[in-house]
């Protein structure tokens, strides 16, 4: 998968055309998996590149901070699950002052259309853009007739409510980590480096992340997904605090990754705890 990164204004014109969906897409949750699938579609049928092109820093740490959203995944995470969807390209465009003051026609023609040489371009009924948000869907349809592109709205996916970020975050907030794996179809994950000795550690996780709320949870550990180990996990006043249950491998100091599968009643004794992380892991198949 090629990455653009940093300066948009500094890159290359692609040498092959593309079809993209644009957004954060934080958290990569149903709603963007469908709306990855659609793009699928549309390059496969024009025979170009899947692309998405996403943003770093959240526009609005940008644009208004103290509305700025703790984010489900980080731009690493994020890259990662985009290759596993199959994407040829993502365009990481860093989001700052520069790039607020772009008008419509600079982000729509300037970047989609010839600097990533887009053919057809995704994009959520409700999505804005370029200078004060003076942009809709009806303007990027607008522009795509002299850029050469097709405008696709795509609608908002889900049972009952639609999928969305903002509705994940409420969740992790509340500590739901069940029902937030079941829409994400893997267990939330947060990363950070952990500091600690024997089977005691603490994670330093990044500002701004989503972590769960208050509370005891079985999860698992690890460096990278081939070396999970089982784990109680206690969040609380910012803190994220690991009881290792099988020390398989030292972790201090490393950048690890922490899954959250269950919630543990809280009150228990430690030795309680550990035994109720086994059994909710084991239930789980982990």
């Amino acid at each position: 998968m090629r990455v653009l990164r940093g300066s948009a204004g500094s890159w290359l014109r692609e040498d092959r055309d593309s079809a993209l969906a644009v957004g954060v897409f934080d958290g990569l949750h149903s709603g963007h998996r469908a709306v990855l699938a659609e793009l699928h579609a549309h390059a496969g049928r024009l025979g170009v590149v899947p692309g998405v092109v996403t943003f770093d820093p959240h526009p609005l740490a940008v644009v208004a901070p103290e509305r700025a959203p703790a984010m489900i995944t980080d731009l690493e995470q994020r890259l990662e699950l985009l290759a596993e969807m199959g994407l040829g390209l993502v365009a990481v465009v860093a989001f700052d002052e520069a790039t607020r003051a772009w008008s419509p026609a600079e982000f729509a023609l300037g970047l989609l259309a010839d600097t990533l040489r887009a053919r057809v371009v995704l994009a959520g009924k409700d999505f804005r853009f370029g200078r004060d948000r003076s942009g809709d869907v009806a303007v990027l349809r607008e522009l795509g007739r002299s850029g050469g592109y097709e405008t696709v709205v795509v609608p908002l996916v889900g049972a009952g409510r639609p999928a969305s970020s903002s509705a994940l975050r409420a969740l992790i907030a509340a500590g739901d980590v069940a029902a937030v794996a079941a829409e994400l179809t893997r267990p939330h994950e947060v990363r950070g480096v952990a500091h600690g000795s024997g089977g005691s550690l603490t994670v330093a996780v990044s500002p701004g992340m989503a972590v769960p709320g208050a509370g005891v949870y079985a999860g698992w550990a690890g460096k990278d997904a081939a070396d999970w180990i089982p784990v109680v996990v206690r969040t609380g006043a910012g803190v994220v605090a690991l009881q290792v249950l099988d020390r398989a491998e030292n972790l201090e100091g490393a950048r690890v990754r922490v899954r959250f599968v269950a919630c543990i009643a809280d009150g228990q004794s430690p030795v309680a705890e550990l035994a109720s992380a086994r059994s909710l892991l084991a239930e789980r198949g982990y």
